[in-house]
């Protein structure tokens, strides 16, 4: 799994989260800000990402930072996915 894997991913989730098209996102590009995501619709994002990319998200770990922009989010999962790969292996 690559960076271009979970942006692909995020913005599918996003769009039916969103239950608009949201296409090429940006690293920069704000979840809660640019694309007026709020703590339900993150949530719900998450679960869709749950089911795609098979990520697995303990709210205990959850850091608003992680939330930010599409990097930092992205950086996240790709950490938790190596982190369950890890733990599979």
């Amino acid at each position: 799994m690559n960076r271009s894997d979970v942006t692909t991913a995020l913005e599918t989730a996003l769009s039916s989260v969103l239950d608009r098209p949201v296409t090429e996102l940006r690293g920069g590009t704000r979840l809660f800000d640019d694309l007026h995501l709020d703590s339900t619709t993150m949530l719900e994002m998450l679960m869709e990402l749950e089911d795609s990319l098979g990520l697995e998200v303990d709210p205990e770990e959850l850091d608003a930072e992680d939330f930010e922009t599409v990097d930092t989010f992205t950086d996240f999962a790709l950490a938790q996915l190596s982190a369950e790969h890890g733990k599979a292996a």
